[in-house]
């Protein structure tokens, strides 16, 4: 399926021209589809990743960035480079995250070390990236920072999504560490509107990437990354001015219980 075309889904966006967008975990999957459509939008992005693409971009204006989320040293490069390269940085994009085994996850007997992966990665590197960018937001006109989540955090839901049904297995780590990255985009945005940056949560649906290889029923989602990618690029692009959504949990169809 072709990328959408995101200036008709969301006529709220804001045409990206000089902008400059960070997405981590961008060399596949969802990541990959949310770089290509903020360059579509005319930003020039920096796919972070451990490892480049397996293949080019096809865009000039998306460039590879080495970037482990866990490791302080990457980070602080990163943010170093940019702040030489371009001077601010405009969108930060927390997509990169791990589920842990998904077939593997019942928390009566889940190994804590599985737990502290996920959330190293899920949850403590997002405030580490975040952090140490955010000199970098503070320095652009319309600072937006989109943190990639799940509809499995909501706790509202949890019900019906992780009980005992058997469509859903239990994720006694990864629905957690969501859970938890929610609450810490509600902190950032309450200490951040007063600088004009925008913090949201959203959550791309499941979709048809490597990520879900593993679930029983992965076979039967046809959602495309480019689907998924839609609605962060559109909370990534909110109009300038600090009045606009911040807080708040998001899908395709607006705003999830939390």
């Amino acid at each position: 399926m072709p990328t959408p075309d995101i200036t008709t889904q969301h006529p709220t966006t804001r045409h990206l021209t000089d902008s400059v967008a960070l997405v981590t975990g961008a060399n596949r999957g969802i990541g990959r589809e949310i770089a290509a459509q903020l360059a579509a939008l005319g930003c020039t992005v920096l796919a972070g990743s451990r490892k480049p693409p397996g293949e080019p971009a096809g865009d000039a204006r998306i460039q590879h960035v080495r970037l482990d989320v866990t490791d302080p040293a990457d980070i602080a490069a990163a943010a170093e480079w940019i702040e030489a390269s371009y001077g601010r940085l405009d969108v930060l994009v927390n997509n990169a995250g791990v589920s842990g085994p998904l077939v593997e996850q019942n928390p009566s007997t889940i190994d804590t070390a599985v737990l502290r992966e996920v959330f190293e990665t899920n949850v403590f590197a997002v405030l580490s990236v975040t952090n140490a960018l955010l000199p970098l937001l503070r320095r652009s006109p319309a600072g937006r920072i989109v943190n990639v989540t799940s509809g499995v955090a909501s706790l509202g839901r949890h019900t019906e999504l992780l009980g005992t049904g058997p469509r859903w297995p239990l994720f006694g780590a990864y629905a957690p560490s969501k859970s938890a990255l929610n609450a810490l985009t509600v902190q950032y945005a309450k200490e951040l509107r007063p600088h004009g940056i925008l913090v949201n949560a959203v959550a791309p649906g499941a979709c048809a990437t490597d990520f879900v290889q593993g679930l029983s029923f992965a076979d039967d989602i046809t959602r495309t990354a480019a689907e998924g990618a839609a609605v962060a690029v559109k909370f990534a692009t909110l109009p300038p001015g600090a009045e606009g959504p911040s807080g708040g949990f998001f899908d395709e169809d607006g705003p999830v219980p939390w």
